[in-house]
């Protein structure tokens, strides 16, 4: 998928405004959120699995050469055969090229975020039908527009325009009576049942690898995915290198957090081990098995700070909670990943420069982390590439100048505490209660006012009460 992170700017501008957009943002922004509090608090010891959840992932990450050695033989002596790619160029040709020895004329796709993020549809599709099975990803590939969401990726979709697109792709028609969402659903199911039967290979993407049974562990509540691995004769996993668990035990653990916090869940649907390819005893499976790692930066992440990014189980939390994805939604970040899981992954996968705005797509409300299931430092990891990019100049001059200016001021608390006299003093001018409109803060008063001082400031109060509490 080629990115756009570096319009981010414009991008929000323009989601801010596309009415429908916020309309379906709107439908969508509680749900998550209720549904995970309330699983959350039906487990008493869910801090305690988060705590467990981190240690699988960091002790995984440490010996993570050992992990992913011995789930590739596991995969082998199960007879499957596994592929090592270096960037998404080559997980693209490794996997075009399977489908071409299987002799494909029709692919079905389990959603995938990896699959994502090398672009793998796009490689396909000129060659080969290509048909997601998973019903949001099926919607979006429709509309020929990248996932909005990593667990809902129609998100952003209202009813109507879901209705028109079936309308244009299934019955030819230029708009029809307006659907309720099981219909919807039915007449999905319909279509995709027959691409099911049809498909010479399915793909998949991978929520674990198990090292110790060389399993790959899937979760939906659809069932898709199930389909999509069981039916065709050739099945291809798509994974990051990360992915990897020690154990079924920890596999299990990983699958506790990875509901609730996406779905508020206890557990999804259909949780599915594949083992393999199909073996004399086994009624169903594919006879080909095949699973592509991708590295795509990780392995550097692995010697540097953003490290506990590689953490991340793409459950989804970290956008659910954050208060700038559910004013925008996904597509104005960009790229494959959305939110702060995103505005971390995005520049280490494709460089800083190329997504500059993103790490300063932040309030630094500290929410995105206090979800993480696996707790990852989100805020801190953000701060960290604002370091960066001042450290290599890119932000602007203006801003740089005003950082410095900033951090020479604080450093002097007299002169510091003098300009906030004078601040407050001046604003008081601008009247009571809040401005529209106020000279060097268009950038705030743009979009909402600004709340004016109505007192003393925080450090004339501090000292006011310290006098009061002496004897």
């Amino acid at each position: 998928m080629k990115s756009t992170a570096h319009r981010f700017k414009a991008q929000a501008r323009e989601a801010l405004h596309d009415d429908t957009l916020q309309q379906a943002l709107g439908h969508a922004k509680s749900g998550f959120v209720d549904k995970r509090a309330a699983a959350v608090a039906e487990l008493p010891d869910f801090e305690r699995l988060r705590d467990r959840g981190q240690l699988i992932k960091d002790h995984a990450l440490r010996n993570l050469d050992y992990y992913i050695a011995q789930f590739a033989d596991n995969v082998e002596a199960q007879g499957g055969t596994v592929h090592w790619t270096s960037t998404p160029e080559e997980a693209r040709e490794t996997i075009l090229g399977l489908c071409r020895d299987a002799g494909a004329r029709q692919v079905i796709k389990a959603k995938t975020m990896a699959g994502e993020e090398i672009g793998i549809n796009e490689t396909l599709e000129r060659e080969m039908e290509t048909v997601e099975s998973d019903l949001g990803e099926y919607i979006i590939q429709l509309a020929k527009e990248p996932p909005s969401h990593i667990i809902a990726p129609a998100v952003h979709k209202t009813r109507a325009e879901i209705t028109r697109l079936f309308d244009e792709h299934h019955h030819h028609v230029d708009g029809g009576r307006l659907r309720e969402a099981p219909e919807l659903v039915a007449e999905a199911r319909q279509v995709l049942r027959e691409k099911f039967l049809d498909a010479d290979v399915g793909i998949s993407g991978a929520n674990f690898l198990v090292a110790e049974t060389g399993s790959v562990v899937l979760v939906t509540n659809e069932g898709n995915a199930d389909l999509s691995t069981n039916l065709p004769p050739t099945h291809i996993v798509i994974a990051g290198v990360e992915k990897i668990v020690p154990g079924l035990r920890d596999a299990s653990s990983m699958l506790r957090l990875l509901a609730r916090s996406a779905t508020g869940q206890d557990m999804t649907a259909y949780t599915t081990f594949l083992t393999g390819a199909r073996r004399a005893e086994d009624l169903d499976g594919p006879e080909n098995y095949h699973v592509v790692l991708i590295d795509n930066g990780r392995t550097r992440m692995l010697g540097n700070e953003f490290r506990e990014m590689l953490r991340c189980i793409r459950c989804g939390a970290c956008l659910n909670h954050c208060p700038v994805y559910s004013a925008i939604g996904g597509h104005a970040y960009g790229w494959v990943y959305p939110g702060p899981m995103g505005s971390v992954l995005t520049p280490m996968f494709i460089g800083l420069d190329g997504a500059r705005d993103l790490p300063n797509a932040c309030t630094l409300n500290g929410r995105c982390g206090s979800v993480c299931p696996v707790k990852i430092p989100l805020p801190d990891l953000l701060r960290r590439l604002r370091d960066y990019q001042f450290e290599q100049h890119l932000t602007t001059r203006t801003t740089r100048m005003g950082l410095r200016v900033w951090g020479w001021v604080s450093r002097h608390p007299r002169l510091y505490h003098l300009g906030t006299r004078l601040a407050t003093a001046m604003l008081r001018f601008a009247g009571r209660g809040s401005a529209s409109r106020l000279p060097l803060a268009g950038g705030w008063t743009a979009a909402r006012d600004l709340p004016l001082p109505t007192g003393s400031t925080f450090q004339q109060q501090w000292k006011a009460r310290g006098k009061e509490r002496r004897p």
